[in-house]
């Protein structure tokens, strides 16, 4: 089996990117499933109903989320109803939405995990129980297992790759914006990658507008951030390889696009 999983999704010229580039990577790398993490989709923060769809309708099988889930009310309209969206399973469970999804591949099944990291961020429960409650879920229905964790510090990624290797196909970071140079198989056969980066504005500090940011570091003031939506875009990304007979991972290759370096297929 083979994914294709697209970083973090940022406002329009994140969308843009998906529409111009995954036709063409669709046709290079023929993924029979496709990922992408959607929680900046909606102008930076969160995801829209009609965004959502838009993502089925490109040919992604499956949009995760992360900590920005519910920074669009719209949300709470459609969460209930997409099948196909998963936001982090690790929410107190009065969350509305589900973390695990499964996507049928002719006679075969990816299960898709995502979970959310607790250092520097919210303190939600924990990743790593309800990694086991999960995987031990999905291991009795196929032994395809995806897992994106959304997560702040390399050293709760790094942990959460090998505290599910050898249990899962793969560990995949997201939340950083900034794809690592880390991809490997982990001894146990998982996939491990830090951060898959970020698909989004090019010319920008993790697809926000530079000035304030660069203000509130001179100055420790705060500032608004907002999202550029116009000029240059870069796609991230990274193909996986699953065995078809263990569920092992054979093959982990990053995938990055934009000004410097092109799409050459």
């Amino acid at each position: 089996m083979r994914i294709l999983f697209i970083g973090d999704v940022v406002g329009s010229l994140g969308r843009k990117a998906i529409t111009e580039h995954l036709p063409k990577l669709k046709k290079e790398y023929a993924p029979q499933v496709t990922i992408a993490n959607g929680e900046n989709a909606a102008g930076g923060k969160g995801i829209t109903e009609k965004i959502y769809k838009t993502f089925l309708q490109e040919r992604i099988d499956v949009v995760t989320l992360g900590n920005h889930a519910w920074d669009n009310r719209d949300i709470f309209e459609f969460i209930s109803d997409a099948k196909r969206m998963i936001r982090p399973a690790n929410f107190p469970k009065q969350a509305p939405g589900v973390g695990i999804t499964f996507v049928k591949v002719n006679d075969i099944e990816l299960a898709v995990i995502n979970l959310q990291g607790r250092t520097f961020m919210a303190d939600i429960d924990d990743p790593f129980e309800k990694a086991d409650e999960l995987v031990k879920i999905a291991a009795k229905r196929t032994s395809y297992i995806f897992v994106d964790f959304h997560a702040e510090t390399t050293s709760e990624k790094q942990a959460m790759g090998w505290y599910l290797d050898g249990r899962v196909s793969a560990v995949v970071g997201t939340h950083t914006h900034v794809q690592t140079n880390d991809a490997r198989i982990l001894p146990g056969g998982t996939a491990y990658l830090t951060d898959v980066g970020m698909t989004g504005p090019y010319d920008a500090i993790l697809g926000m507008k530079k000035e304030p940011i660069i203000e509130k570091f001179m100055t420790a003031l705060p500032k608004r951030f907002e999202v550029v939506e116009t000029g240059r875009s870069i796609l991230s990304a990274c193909i996986i390889e699953i065995d078809p007979r263990s569920g092992t991972t054979k093959s982990i290759n990053p995938i990055l696009i934009n000004e410097d370096q092109p799409f050459l297929a």
